[in-house]
């Protein structure tokens, strides 16, 4: 109460920062005048002349006012549009590293323009991170104008790019692309092996659109990149076949953690039906043969009772697509991992691709968290803000919308079942319909939308259909969801980018009917007709009350919910929400509904009649907190395990780096191999130890298998007062002079050449096979709790020494490979024409009759089997 009446006499925290930014508000207004009178010429030349100023030592924070009345007149003679104060406001707060938290239709994607000019200034490069490809490519051309006409250089990364062309992208001024392109490039420019082949520039500054969307819903996944291992398909559909016969009783399900697990009743049964198909000869289902049973089993269980067709994912064109549960997109390429992706493609009869192992991986959080000045932009982030600032050091700031908001928000209604709730959703929007009013219908998955859909056909009621289905027109059906009484269901609405005008949208009317009208009279009076007609319109859907958006449900977040609602009443529009919900609804049934029903009845509440009360209002805010909070502690918790392979990854990408941008690796393998004789010599020539405890004839055969040195340890080791030192300083001798001789003989040049490619390649194999075994220790580590012991602190201990691990086999395999190595002039064959001879190279460590040991052959050498082909277009060839 004592806080409430202190906001009001003070105001909040947020409103004393707003009222900070006026001073810098109003230099730039000052400014206005002598800017608007530049000419075009004299207005991009202020470019040339603010970089100047940068060069000379002033700050960014010294030419803000100037930068952004730049921005704001090159805006006012390109697009037609002037930033509003409160929009000048949201760009020095995204400057300063923060999130702008704007209501939708407070044109975000035009605030963002004075930041990215800004920061551009420097030079170094600045990315604006949108949600999927349409958005990118649309802004960059949109907002390109007034980059472009103040002489900045625009490029967008979207799928389908060639290196080339993202390198081009990366090198403009200002980057537009999606998160997981820009993360997915990250990755692909660490396993390059040249450095004019990496695609990205050093990080300087980013600015990410629906934030919340990208740094909260989509960071509880990692990004990965994988390779293929071999085929199980047929296995999965065996399984498969089982799981239909499970009775209710052989399995545990817990929808709040979406875990099934069998019961011992339920393992009984799988043991005898896979014995029934001969999938398992003896022993249980837990014996060690059984083990990859048991992770199929398992991931056919989790496919068959906790993903739903429609809801979680969408069968098409032979593939199972994801679907993403906050924005209702389809997200193509996107697969589950261990295996669960496989079972659903077993489960829906599809084609089944092969099960995938990581190369390369990262979680959002710790790709963003790598620019040294990160801001976003968002209508809905107040309620994450303590995430926001303990896991990206990103305050949130609201800044106030142009003119106050005049939406009718009404209390929930609560039904006891999804028909009745559905039947007084399809009244409200006939009601609607009835005085020309725009509905928007916001429901929660494809499945439900489609339900709703159905309902509003019995009653012959018009309406667009906006999911993952209908994803290519979502632009358009948008753009009409505002025509007086037209009907809109949209599956989730976060970040779809484009705005609901009342009347319709008059851009999107002129791209959609006058396409093939070319420029000149017809098309300007036809241009002047559509913008009348949207005027009209806009006066019908004003005085109907705007748009009134219906929500079919709650969702587990309050975001999605707010982003929902705020597509009504943009810039002081009038409009209404308001959510209808049943007992039937997950949140209601996953979260005590049992509790209300009960009382309902008490309450002698008959059919069709539901209970509206702001406490319901509260408890429902209270169980959307508690769900926010977990998937807070899931993301935390990703994010730990996470942070010990970050540290991991930093080391590794670094070194890869410095070797890439190294003329030669001469020192540094020179080193390993000193390396690799110290760790000899300590373990089988022990300091301080008498020489008859030495064990030489171990030492013998490990130089020989690593150096291909033949030397006579046991004769050294009678020699009086001979010592550990000596016997090392012999050995690094030997070693050293047999490099300098194969250096020579091969030539310096080609030998510098080869170490670099092979290190390279010795690095990347074993790091591909660390990450696969850290894979599995992360999935077996939550075990140790049942042992009183904390699996973070387990899981980077025994990380670490698996780290340490790995470089001890790579200065070794290096060191050997290098050892083994020989380059022979291949002869020219008889029948093909005289060719100058290349080098080849060979490893002398190969057994013709075992394919085994060929994997350390030179990919360009010709291979073993015989067939007169190189080893990499025969049995070396890599799959995609």
């Amino acid at each position: 109460m004592f806080a409430a009446l202190a906001r009001r006499v003070f105001g909040s925290a947020n409103d004393r920062f707003i009222k900070t930014l006026d001073k810098t508000v109003e230099a730039v207004n000052a400014l206005e005048p002598a800017v608007q009178a530049l000419s075009d010429q004299d207005l991009r030349a202020r470019t040339d002349w603010l970089r100047g100023r940068l060069e000379k030592g002033e700050t960014l924070d010294d030419i803000l006012p100037d930068a952004f009345a730049t921005v704001r007149e090159a805006a006012k003679r390109t697009l037609g549009q002037r930033h509003f104060d409160v929009q000048i406001k949201g760009g020095i707060v995204q400057h300063q590293g923060k999130i702008s938290e704007m209501k939708t239709g407070e044109g975000k994607t035009l605030v963002a323009t004075l930041a990215v000019y800004l920061n551009a200034l420097e030079g170094k490069g600045v990315h604006v991170v949108t949600v999927n490809d349409y958005l990118a490519k649309r802004d960059a051309s949109w907002m390109g104008q007034v980059y472009q006409f103040l002489g900045l250089s625009v490029g967008s990364i979207v799928h389908g790019l060639n290196d080339q062309e993202r390198r081009a992208a990366y090198a403009c001024d200002i980057t537009y692309g999606t998160n997981n392109e820009f993360g997915f490039d990250y990755l692909r420019d660490n396993m390059k092996h040249r450095v004019e082949d990496m695609t990205q520039r050093p990080f300087n500054y980013a600015i990410v659109d629906e934030v919340d969307s990208i740094l909260i819903d989509e960071a509880r996944t990692p990004l990965i990149i994988s390779g293929p291992t071999e085929d199980n398909s047929d296995l999965y559909y065996k399984v498969d076949k089982l799981i239909p016969h499970l009775v209710d009783a052989d399995f545990e399900k817990d929808e709040k953690s979406r875990h099934v697990t069998l019961t011992d009743a339920g393992n009984e049964h799988i043991e005898q039906l896979l014995r029934g198909v001969g999938l398992m000869k003896a022993g249980t289902l837990y014996d060690t043969a059984n083990i990859s049973l048991v992770h199929h089993v398992n991931q056919a269980l989790r496919a068959h009772k906790l993903f739903a067709r429609d809801v979680d994912y969408i069968v098409k064109d032979d593939k199972v697509v994801i679907i993403d549960e906050f924005t209702g997109r389809m997200m193509e390429g996107r697969r589950y991992s261990e295996g669960l992706h496989q079972a659903l493609e077993a489960k829906e009869n599809v084609s089944i691709q092969n099960e995938n192992q990581t190369l390369a991986s990262i979680t959002f959080q710790n790709y963003f968290r790598m620019y040294p000045k990160l801001s976003g932009m968002t209508g809905t982030a107040m309620t994450e803000a303590p995430e926001f600032s303990d896991i990206y050091g990103l305050d949130v700031v609201e800044i106030p919308t142009n003119v106050p908001v005049s939406r009718k928000d009404y209390d929930d209604e609560v039904y006891r079942t999804a028909a009745e709730k559905f039947k007084a959703i399809s009244e409200l929007v006939e009601e609607c319909r009835a005085r020309n009013q725009p509905v928007l219908v916001g429901t929660v998955s494809i499945e439900k939308s489609e339900m709703l859909s159905e309902h509003l056909k019995k009653k012959k009621i018009p309406h667009s259909v906006l999911n993952a289905r209908y994803h290519e027109q979502e632009a358009y059906i948008i753009a009409d969801a505002g025509v007086p009484g037209a009907v809109t269901i949209a599956t989730n609405m976060a970040g779809r980018g484009t705005d609901i005008q009342l009347g319709g949208n008059v851009k999107m009317r002129v791209e959609r009917e006058l396409a093939d009208v070319p420029a000149g009279p017809e098309r300007d009076a036809k241009i002047a007709a559509i913008t009348a007609d949207v005027e009209a319109k806009k006066k019908i859907a004003l005085e109907a009350g705007g748009l009134f958006v219906i929500a079919t449900e709650r969702h587990e977040s309050r975001r999605i919910d707010n982003q929902l609602r705020g597509r009504s009443g943009r810039q002081g529009d009038p409009g209404a929400s308001r959510f209808f919900l049943s007992l039937e609804d997950d949140l209601m049934r996953i979260f005590g509904s049992e509790r209300m029903d009960t009382m309902l009845k008490r309450l002698g509440l008959k059919e069709g009649e539901a209970i509206v009360h702001p406490w319901i209002n509260k408890a429902l805010e209270k169980a959307q907190q508690k769900v926010e909070a977990r998937n807070f502690e899931i993301r935390k918790n990703l994010l730990k395990f996470d942070n010990v392979m970050n540290d991991q990854r930093k080391v590794v990408y670094e070194q890869r780096r410095e070797m890439m941008a190294a003329d030669d690796l001469k020192e540094e393998v020179l080193s390993m191999r000193h390396e690799v004789v110290e760790d000899l010599i300590g373990r089988y020539v022990p300091e301080k130890a008498f020489a008859e405890q030495w064990d030489t004839k171990a030492l013998h055969e490990e130089v020989l298998r690593i150096f291909a040195l033949d030397l006579p340890f046991a004769d050294w080791a009678k020699e009086e007062g001979i010592a550990d030192e000596a016997m090392r300083e012999r050995l690094v001798e030997a070693i050293d002079r047999k490099m300098a001789e194969k250096a020579a003989n091969i030539g310096p040049d080609l030998m510098r050449a080869i170490e670099k490619s092979l290190v390279l390649q010795v690095l990347d194999q074993n790091w591909k096979e660390h990450l696969l075994n850290m894979d599995h220790l992360r999935h077996a580590i939550g075990l140790r709790a049942y042992g009183q012991r904390d699996p973070l602190n387990e899981y980077k201990r025994e990380g670490f020494e698996m780290f340490e691990a790995m470089l001890d086999r790579l200065r070794e395999q290096a060191t050997s490979m290098l050892s083994h190595i020989e380059v022979r002039a291949e002869a020219p064959q008889q029948a093909a024409p005289a060719a100058p001879a290349g080098p080849v190279i060979e490893n002398s460590g190969i057994d013709k009759n075992n394919p085994a040991t060929w994997t350390n052959l030179n990919r360009n050498a010709e291979c073993p089997c015989g067939s007169g082909k190189k080893y990499k277009h025969c049995h070396g060839q890599l799959t995609a």
